[in-house]
């Protein structure tokens, strides 16, 4: 390859799914800047988060190692001092990195970054330019207070804009802090990373969006029978016009952070950098948007634990391309370090892309696996099958909580037959041998994977495994 030691531009958007994205096939949303990314690159189809949850998220694909390795499977869970990050690695091989925007750190590690900047940044830059003044007379969003207000009035089923005109919006200003550091010289390979708060809840979008999207033209996806049992409460009044309104309003926050993408990568085309700069573009997670009868991420259904994952290198990397095989966001760290020369640890757990980006294997990973700790769950992943165990055991904290316990929960799903996992056959006739199966993989990965292996029992049953390894590792006793 030419190109030693490229740039990397890793851009991140907070909740967002791959459903709301023209790229994967949407067609109401307008995206059209992360479309053209997926024309300039590769589209991974089945790309999966190690947790739907922003902190446990963010620091595995920091790191390239599980929550559970990591210790951080809960939020707000700092990271802890001793694991070591993509940024740190890259400063050691000569980079200059910046962090702008949402990386959900719950304790400083600025050593990362020779430059970073986040909301405290932005607020004093607003503070000191001064705000558009909103006329008093147009409806906004008010505080966001979920749990203590409706699932409606949080989740904007109203679809009304945040308090600010697109020039005063973090998002904007993130972008365009952006695009002034990609304008800079560079004297040192940098790596950038971007990070929006959109497309989290509730949607925030500037004035100027407002009347984007009709509630009505969205279709609201069904709840099955099966589905009322595993539904939390605070779902179950949701009117379906509300619905209607929740998914219009996460539209319109798509289409105003795809904005903000495109301010960032048309600098990049002016700096002269964008052959020889690796293009990202990641959720930290997917999102339900009425699936299940869920507007959350907190559990393991394919919408909530599937992520966008988008890459662009033309010395690498053809125009155009999609990729079916099962990906993880841990597997972008070791193809980052590979990709710049530098060593890739002995504990990161992701695998390299380059041998599949590069055409030189066919497969990638036969399964993939997430967790959702405050659950007590986690899924397993093949081409075809999805299981998803939960213990049951726990009385959730996050607020999701269901009305009454239901116990061990063990769902199996045909992915290819099923693909939006609405028929459970784990306790159908002629599928306990993959039940089986699975559960023994995903026993092994727990254990395997855990941050304090002396603290799990020996024993060769699965479920007792799982349903001690499956507690939050911050709860796990060290009496």
């Amino acid at each position: 390859m030419g190109i030693a030691r490229p740039n990397i531009l890793w851009l991140c958007a907070d909740d967002f799914t791959p459903l709301v994205c023209g790229a994967y096939g949407n067609q109401q949303v307008r995206t059209p800047n992360l479309d053209r990314l997926a024309e300039m690159g590769t589209r991974f189809d089945h790309a999966y988060c190690s947790c739907p949850l922003s902190t446990p998220s963010r620091q595995a694909f920091w790191t390239g190692r599980y929550p559970r390795s990591i210790g951080v499977t809960l939020s707000p869970t700092p990271l802890p001092e001793d694991e070591v990050t993509l940024p740190t690695l890259l400063k050691g091989v000569g980079y200059e990195t910046v962090a702008i925007g949402k990386t959900h750190y719950y304790a400083p590690r600025g050593h990362e970054f020779d430059w970073w900047i986040d909301r405290a940044e932005y607020r004093q830059w607003l503070q000191q330019k001064g705000a558009r003044r909103v006329p008093s007379d147009t409806p906004v969003l008010g505080p966001w207070r979920p749990f203590y207000d409706p699932a409606s009035v949080w989740l904007n089923s109203d679809c009304l804009p945040y308090g600010a005109f697109d020039s005063d919006m973090d998002g904007t200003y993130f972008a365009l802090r952006a695009e002034d550091y990609l304008l800079r010289e560079h004297p040192s390979p940098f790596f950038l990373y971007v990070s929006f708060y959109e497309t989290h809840s509730p949607f925030p979008f500037p004035i100027e969006y407002r009347g984007r999207y009709d509630p009505s033209a969205f279709t609201v996806p069904s709840v099955r029978p099966d589905d009322v049992d595993q539904l939390p409460s605070v779902f179950r009044s949701l009117t379906t016009a509300e619905k209607q309104g929740i998914i219009a309003a996460c539209h319109t926050s798509a289409e105003f952070m795809d904005k903000n993408v495109g301010i960032v990568l048309d600098a990049l085309e002016v700096s002269g950098h964008a052959d020889d700069t690796f293009v990202i573009f990641t959720s930290d997670h997917g999102y339900m948007l009425g699936q299940h009868g869920r507007f959350e991420k907190h559990c393991c259904y394919d919408p909530a634990v599937r992520s966008a994952l988008l890459m662009r290198f033309p010395e690498l990397i053809r125009e155009g391309g999609a990729s079916n095989e099962l990906v993880e966001l841990i597997d972008v760290v070791p193809t980052i370090l590979k990709l710049c020369g530098a060593t890739v640890p002995a504990n990161v757990q992701g695998r390299s892309l380059l041998p599949l980006l590069r055409g030189e294997v066919a497969t990638h990973r036969e399964w993939v696996i997430a967790e959702y700790a405050d659950n007590e769950e986690a899924m397993i992943r093949t081409d075809r099958w999805k299981l998803i165990y939960s213990t049951g055991r726990r009385r959730r904290q996050d607020g999701y909580a269901l009305s009454r316990s239901v116990g061990r929960s063990v769902r199996l799903y045909d992915m290819v037959r099923d693909p939006d996992e609405t028929t459970n056959l784990a306790g159908q006739s002629g599928h306990a041998a993959t039940v089986r199966e699975l559960i023994d993989r995903l026993a092994v990965h727990m254990k395997d994977t855990a941050r304090y292996p002396s603290l799990i029992p020996h024993t060769k049953d699965a479920h007792a495994l799982l349903e001690h390894c499956l507690v939050p590792q911050e709860a796990w006793s060290f009496g």
